[in-house]
């Protein structure tokens, strides 16, 4: 594994979104004590199962926390971007990881051992409420990616994940209605949860019916709005 570590200052670490509520002495000590480093495309920050002895703060670059089925396939469940903060919910609870963390792209992320993070948890009520509208929101989004894998056809799926991922990367957006970040199919089909063969169909489908364009792996949205409608399709 190819890691760097790096010095990053107080005025980067503010990217880490749960550093704007602390106090100038609890920044300073996170400051004193994270360890960051950089990670190449493809390069795995932590393991599913693994014991988290501290938390994971993205400061550049996309993470995708991905999930290892039975059968050995990979199942992406989110992505990170700078300012997430990654492991607290097993941290808190004392867990092992229910997921790996991967870069998509070239990233940049800060560790913090546990004992300062549950300190300033202890210390800082701003920081506890933070993170349970955090937790609370990530709970939300996974039940309705559970819905979907049981109700919805692939094709439905397919178009959910498209807008999905338009609008977790819209801030990163230069070019009008294209999504902006490149993922091998596989990624996507690991998103939908269908095989890759099926992606490759479908989105060849969605390109004749003028829905998206296609650019080797750069999709452009089309229509929006139709592929809404048939994301809804089974609701």
């Amino acid at each position: 594994m190819h890691r760097t570590n790096l010095e990053y200052n107080l005025c980067e670490s503010n990217r880490i979104s749960f550093l704007n509520h602390c106090t100038p002495t609890q920044a300073q000590e996170v400051e004193d004590t994270k360890v960051c480093h950089a990670y190449k495309k493809g390069e795995q920050i932590f393991n599913e199962s693994a014991i988290p002895l501290g938390v994971y703060c993205v400061i550049s670059g996309v993470v995708k926390l991905v999930r290892t089925n039975l059968d050995g396939k990979e199942q992406i469940l989110r992505f990170a971007q700078p300012g997430d903060v990654l492991a607290y919910r097993a941290l808190i609870a004392n867990e092992p990881l229910v997921s790996s963390a991967v870069c998509v792209e070239n990233a940049v992320v800060c560790f913090i051992p546990k004992n300062v993070f549950f300190k300033i948890l202890d210390e800082n009520a701003a920081i506890s409420k933070e993170l349970l509208k955090a937790l609370s929101h990530e709970l939300g989004v996974a039940e309705e990616r559970v819905q979907s894998l049981a109700q919805k056809s692939v094709r439905e799926r397919l178009a959910e994940a498209l807008l999905f991922l338009y609008e977790t990367f819209k801030s990163n957006n230069l070019e009008k209605d294209v999504i902006a970040i490149t993922l091998p199919r596989e990624d996507i089909a690991n998103i939908v949860g269908t095989a890759t063969e099926t992606v490759i169909r479908l989105l060849s489908e969605f390109k004749t019916d003028k829905l998206i364009e296609l650019d080797g792996k750069k999709i452009k949205l089309l229509d929006k709005a139709k592929l809404e409608k048939i994301s809804r399709a089974s609701v």
